[in-house]
C-alpha cells in the first residue's frame, strides 16, 4: 500500500490511497474459508461447497468490506502520523477515484480530498475590553432579601383580589368603540398589583374574584418594559401600544411574607449559623458579589471573543468546508441553502472554532472529565451530609463514584461544562490581557450585556 499527497492550494489537498492485492489477500482468504465451513449452498452438505463456487458467490463482497477497513485506518493513521492538522473530515473523490469493480480488478486507487486547518495567529494587542465590576449597593441587597422574603412566603390562594395579589386571566384588546378588536391581543397573562404605575387601576382590581372583569388602559397601568414581559411582546411594539383590554380574572394568589428570623436564614444558607440580620445581609451581600463576578466574567469573554473574531484574518478553506457542511447535514440542507446562510450561520461558528484551537494552543480551555467530577463532586459534598456511620473517606469515595456516574452522561453536566470552559476561558484572557477593571452599577452592566449579544 503507498499513501502519498498533493497539496492543491495553502491548505485544500488530495491524499491518493493505492491498495494492492496483497495488503488485502490474507484477510480475504480467511473470510472466504470460514464462508466454506459455513456456507449452505444448495447441492452440497454444508461446509462442502468448493472454494471456487464460494470466491464467485462471496469474494468480492468480502474484498469491498476488507478494502473499506483498510482504507479507513490507513487515512487516519496517514494524518495522524503526518500530524496534519485537518478540518472536518476527509471527502472521498469520487471523480478522480473513479468507477471500483470488486469483482474483476485486484489492485484499487482511491482519492480523498482534506483541507488544513488555518493557522490562526492571536494578536492580543487588538483586544481592548474592560472588564465590569458591579457596584453593590444596599438597595440592591434590600431587593434580593425581599425576593427571598417572598420565595420562601405562605402561598395563597384568596377568593377575592386583595393589594399586594399577583393576578392572572384572559387580556383582549378593545377598538374605540370599547368592543374586541378584530386581529388585536388575546392572551392569557399574569402580573402582580405591585407593578402598576396608576394606583386608580390597581384598585379596580381589589375586591374581584374569578369571571369578574376590568377594563383598563395598558399603557396607563404599565411601562413599556412591564407590557413587554407581563403581556410577551417586541419591545418596539411595546412601546406603541396604547390601547385598553378587557381582563377577565381567572385567579389571584397572595404571598405572605417570610419573617426574617433565624429560620430563614437557616434555609437559605445552611449551616452557617447565621443568627441576626446583620450576618445575613453580609453572607447576601458576598452571594450577589460572587454571582455579579461571575456575569462581569461571561460578558468579559464575549467581548474579548467577539473582538477576537473581528480580527480574524487568516484564510479558511470555503470550498471544502461548504462540501464538508452538506455531507453532513440533513436532507433539507442543500448547497444553496448553505451558501444563503454562510457569512451568518457557518463562518462565524467555524471561525470560533479555529480561534479555540489557537486558544488551546496556549493553555487548555476544554474542561477534562476530571474537572467535571471535581464541580459535580463539590456540589454533592454542600448538599449531602455524612450518612450514620460514614466517615470523611468513607463519604469522599461515594461522593466521588456518585459524580463519575453524573458525568457520564454530557447532557446531564452541559450547563457545569459551559461553566467550566468560562472560566477557564476568562483565565487565559486575563493572564495575556491583564484588564483594566471598571466599576459600574447594575443598571449599567445590564445594559452593556444587552448591547453585547
Amino acid at each position: 500500500m503507498n499513501i502519498s499527497r498533493e497539496n492543491l492550494g495553502d491548505l485544500d489537498l488530495c491524499i491518493k490511497i493505492e491498495i494492492a492485492e496483497n495488503d488485502y489477500a490474507e484477510k480475504v482468504t480467511k473470510q472466504l474459508k470460514e464462508y466454506q465451513h459455513k456456507a449452505t449452498v444448495p447441492g452440497f452438505r454444508k461446509g462442502m461447497a468448493p472454494m471456487g463456487l464460494i470466491q464467485r458467490m462471496y469474494r468480492p463482497a468480502i474484498v469491498a468490506d476488507a478494502v473499506q477497513d483498510l482504507l479507513s485506518e490507513s487515512l487516519y493513521k496517514y494524518i495522524e502520523d503526518e500530524k496534519l492538522e485537518i478540518v472536518g473530515s476527509p471527502l472521498s473523490n469520487d471523480e478522480k477515484t473513479g468507477s471500483v469493480d470488486f469483482s474483476k480488478n485486484t489492485d484499487f486507487t482511491f482519492y480523498f480530498d482534506a483541507a488544513l486547518a488555518p493557522q490562526v495567529n492571536i494578536d492580543w494587542s487588538k483586544v481592548d475590553a474592560k472588564l465590569c465590576s458591579i457596584k453593590l449597593t444596599a438597595k440592591d441587597v434590600d431587593t434580593q432579601v425581599e425576593d427571598i422574603q417572598q420565595r420562601f412566603g405562605k402561598f395563597e390562594t384568596p377568593e377575592v383580589v386583595g393589594e399586594g395579589d399577583y393576578v392572572y386571566g384572559k387580556a383582549v384588546e378593545l377598538d374605540k368603540e370599547g368592543k374586541e378588536k378584530e386581529g388585536g391581543m388575546n392572551v392569557f397573562v399574569s402580573f402582580p398589583l405591585a407593578d402598576m404605575k396608576d394606583t386608580e387601576i390597581a384598585n379596580l382590581f381589589y375586591g374581584k374574584k374569578a369571571e369578574d372583569k376590568v377594563v383598563f388602559n395598558v399603557a396607563k397601568a404599565f411601562t413599556p418594559s412591564q407590557i413587554e414581559k407581563n403581556f410577551r411582546m417586541e419591545n418596539a411594539a411595546a412601546k406603541k401600544f396604547k390601547s385598553d383590554v378587557e381582563f377577565t380574572i381567572s385567579g389571584s394568589s397572595h404571598i405572605t411574607v417570610a419573617p426574617l428570623d433565624e429560620e430563614l436564614f437557616e434555609k437559605v444558607f445552611p449551616g452557617e449559623g447565621i443568627n441576626d440580620v446583620d450576618k445575613f445581609r453580609k453572607a447576601l451581600s458576598a452571594q450577589i458579589d460572587k454571582a455579579n463576578d461571575e456575569q462581569c466574567q461571561i460578558l468579559y469573554v464575549n467581548q474579548v471573543r467577539k473582538q477576537l473574531l473581528d480580527n480574524f484574518d487568516a484564510p479558511i478553506p470555503e470550498a471544502f468546508l461548504k462540501r464538508w457542511i452538506l455531507s453532513r447535514s440533513e436532507k433539507d440542507v442543500t448547497a444553496e441553502t448553505i451558501e444563503k446562510e454562510w457569512a451568518d450561520k457557518y463562518l462565524p461558528s467555524l471561525k470560533w472554532e479555529f480561534v479555540d484551537s489557537a486558544l488551546n494552543k496556549i493553555k487548555n480551555i476544554e474542561p477534562t472529565q476530571n474537572d467535571i467530577v471535581d464541580y459535580v463532586k463539590d456540589i454533592l459534598r454542600k448538599n449531602e451530609p455524612l450518612k450514620e456511620g460514614e466517615d470523611e473517606k468513607q463519604a469522599d469515595e461515594r461522593l466521588e463514584q456518585a459524580a463519575r456516574t453524573i458525568a457520564q452522561d454530557r447532557k446531564n453536566v452541559q450547563q457545569i461544562i459551559d461553566k467550566l470552559y468560562v472560566d477557564n476561558t476568562f483565565a487565559l484572557f486575563k493572564e495575556q490581557l491583564n484588564p483594566e477593571v471598571e466599576k459600574v452599577s447594575a443598571k449599567e452592566f445590564s445594559e452593556r450585556a444587552k448591547d453585547s449579544k
